[in-house]
């Protein structure tokens, strides 16, 4: 069991909580006490998933880069979530949240459960580490290196690195340097020659990043150095004769909440940019410091920085920034990695034809990432979309790509080749945007229509829209999905996907684009698509209610969600009525979760798990049994006050049987998981569950590899078996 995990939210058996449920099981669904903390617990999430650092069962470079993924995650929460809370803080906010939280108490409760993960991640680190070395892979300090060593190190950073470091003096006539976010930094001590009294200190930035790697590689062994253990070993380089009493190393996290308002902006793309010149300069939320640093210069530092030295100051006990261990953990040892995965080729996408005449003939299609190709997949639509004579017009969704997605290539051809293309790019995807602005102006300079969706709604919908010409008039071709458009997280991330040209969710798509185009609000007719935000949440809220009245000892209810989070109140409030009704509940929630499962009277016929594997889950599935009607949806939408009411999302139905079957297959495999699924508590806490035979000990992602590669067997033997038939044909024509 997670034994922190109690900390962050009250037991069901502490008095406080006990007395709060009356014996008479009448409920106030509206009493704090039945909320989890968003926070607090997107943080147990992070706790699950460094556990996998200390799992015997997964490989020793696999559990370095969940290391370094947790530390990354804690970046992230201080820039995006601590620092929207200080935010509050600053502004005088002392509202509760509907768990009985103010901003100050979330802070505080918060930072203390980061310093219980940065302790197990310490602790994790040193020991995997240490069982690296018998494998001959170690990161060193300059106390285990040779002479020889030091001399190779010495020779390669001046070639290489010296010339990129600049030191800045801090003293009456250098005011204090500006100190950009998650920079690595050595505040130096140095005592002039000649004057013991004398001393000035320099800030020496370490220059991570472009081509300049964070761990240096001795010569004929995978031994490394960290580079800011090799700057402080060499400072008499930087400043020659000078005597250093001290070199410490600390780094800065800045709030990554700057926006502004849309509402009177006369260019959004002009706004945006300005939002990332403000984040540059953000105010500082976090100063981590190594534990020991001079008293002094840490009151400096935590003074410079507009910090309270109590409550804003971390201490590094060990290394700092554990982000860039990915450097190491993507070393290419097959026997400390997870065995290779790839992915299949969808078993009716194997075929050569045309895509859109195996859609029309065979589909619709349920696409399951990373399981299956992404490249062979959703790239080979917009591909082929965008050389096909009879295609008209694209039409997509652009939240987040990367350089190594063809996605934008294909949609510039599409232009080239004359058809009408157009894109909706989220310029506001949190740490995104930057690049959102180079694909946009890429696109638009290629003559593509790009708009940045509606005013004060994030676009973050995952749909693709193609006109094409078909034999029988003009039809729509759509993937509909629940991740990105980006080749690299398809290959890390759990999403799935449908390919379908089925007519109704065709017109659907195309009044979604024409308000995503216009912003023109008014009343949409939608005859399958749900979308947020004027439709989705009241959907879920109905359908959940509908289980509830179909419900009966004859007829039992079920629903069944698989998403990222649960965070919005209503849905959480609807939920506990119908598990207080007798509705069964089964919810796969990957990190936040309000609702609290197995409270006597209210919950107990309901579950919460969380899947940790070497997949990131992303996948939405939302599930009514509908008294024997069943209904299966997936989308882009978590249960998120945000999803819901301030974003563009897109939840579609899906009906072909084939397809629900293998939806209820994937839920079923991972209700089931024994290997990598961590059960809630009642009081919030997660246990992980423990398999008690050979086959319970595969986890469910290793289920779904194996199922996918069953799946592409069978393709395969069935276009064998096909050509054998055609060889046999053939040969008796020929006779």
């Amino acid at each position: 069991m997670d034994s922190e995990s109690a900390k962050s939210v009250p037991s069901a058996t502490d008095p406080e909580v006990e007395s709060s449920i009356p014996e008479e099981q009448v409920f106030d669904l509206d009493a704090s006490e039945l909320y989890l903390n968003r926070e607090l617990t997107w943080l147990e999430f992070n706790k699950r998933v460094l556990h996998q650092a200390a799992d015997e069962r997964t490989p020793l470079l696999e559990r370095l880069k969940f290391i370094a993924i947790v530390s990354a995650n804690m970046d992230e929460f201080f820039m995006k979530r601590l620092g929207g809370l200080k935010q509050q803080v600053g502004a005088g906010v002392t509202s509760l949240t509907v768990d009985g939280r103010s901003p100050q108490q979330q802070i505080d409760d918060c930072s203390q459960v980061v310093r219980d993960i940065e302790t197990q991640m310490r602790e994790n680190y040193h020991q995997v580490t240490q069982l690296l070395e018998e494998h001959d892979i170690a990161i060193l300090g300059y106390d285990r290196l040779s002479d020889e060593d030091k001399t190779y190190l010495r020779e390669y950073y001046y070639e290489n690195i010296h010339p990129l470091v600049t030191p800045q003096s801090i003293d009456p006539a250098h005011p204090f340097p500006f100190i950009s976010n998650l920079s690595l930094n050595l505040l130096v001590l140095v005592r002039y020659p000649g004057n013991s009294d004398k001393t000035s200190l320099t800030r020496i930035k370490v220059p991570v990043g472009a081509g300049i790697p964070r761990f240096l590689k001795l010569k004929d062994r995978q031994h490394y150095i960290p580079l800011e253990y090799i700057i402080s070993d060499n400072l008499d380089m930087l400043l020659p004769e000078m005597e250093v009493v001290s070199s410490e190393v600390f780094r800065v996290t800045r709030n990554a909440n700057t926006e502004r308002s849309e509402e009177h902006a006369d260019d959004l793309l002009s706004l945006i940019e300005s939002e990332l010149r403000d984040r540059r300069f953000a105010p500082i939320v976090r100063l981590q410091v190594q534990k020991d640093m001079m008293p002094v210069h840490r009151g400096m530092l935590a003074a410079e920085l507009f910090l309270d030295e109590e409550n804003d100051v971390f201490e590094i006990i060990s290394m700092p920034a554990m982000r860039d261990l990915f450097e190491i953990a993507s070393l290419d040892i097959p026997e400390l990695r997870d065995p290779p995965h790839k992915a299949i080729d969808h078993p009716e996408l194997c075929d050569s034809r045309n895509i859109f005449h195996i859609i029309r003939e065979r589909g619709p299609l349920l696409l399951q990432h990373p399981y299956e190709s992404f490249g062979t997949s959703v790239e080979r639509f917009l591909k082929e979309a965008s050389i096909d004579p009879k295609v008209r017009a694209i039409k997509m969704t652009l939240y987040r790509t990367s350089s190594d997605t063809k996605v934008v290539d294909y949609l510039i051809s599409a232009a080239r080749n004359g058809k009408q293309v157009a894109v909706v790019v989220e310029l506001k995807a949190r740490f995104d945007e930057a690049a959102n602005i180079r694909w946009a102006n890429r696109m638009e300079e290629a003559g593509i229509h790009v708009t940045y969706g509606v005013i004060g709604l994030k676009t973050h919908s995952k749909i693709v829209l193609v006109v094409r010409n078909d034999y029988s008039g003009i039809k729509r071709y759509l993937h509909i999905g629940t991740g990105n458009y980006h080749a690299g997280t398809a290959r890390l991330y759990s999403d799935l996907g449908i390919l379908t040209n089925d007519e109704e969710l065709g017109r659907d798509a195309t009044e979604l684009f024409n308000y995503l185009t216009t912003g023109y609000t008014q009343e949409r007719r939608y005859k399958k698509l749900l979308p947020s935000p004027k439709m989705l949440k009241y959907a879920l809220l109905a359908k959940i209610k509908r289980e509830r009245k179909l419900h009966s000892e004859e007829t039992p209810g079920l629903i069944q969600f698989k998403m990222n989070a649960l965070e919005d109140v209503d849905i959480t409030r609807a939920l506990y009525e119908a598990a207080r009704d007798g509705v069964r509940i089964d919810l796969i929630v990957r990190d936040t979760c309000r609702f609290r499962p197995g409270i006597p009277g209210l919950s107990e016929n309901a579950q919460v798990i969380g899947i940790v594997g070497r997949f990131l889950e992303h996948t939405r599935i939302y599930y009514f049994q509908n008294g024997g009607e069943e209904e299966y949806f997936i989308g882009s939408a978590d249960a998120m006050k945000r999803n819901l009411e301030s974003r563009v999302e897109v939840v579609t139905p899906v009906s072909d049987k084939k397809l629900c079957d293998e939806l209820r297959a994937i839920l079923d495999t991972q209700l089931n998981d024994q290997r990598s699924a961590w059960q809630m508590q009642s009081d919030g806490s997660f246990i992980q569950r423990q398999p008690n035979s050979d086959a319970e000990s595969i986890g469910s992602q290793q289920l779904l590899i194996q199922a996918a590669e069953k799946r592409a067997k069978q393709a395969a033997k069935l276009i064998r078996g096909k050509k054998k038939r055609h060889i046999r044909r053939n040969a008796f024509v020929s006779k």
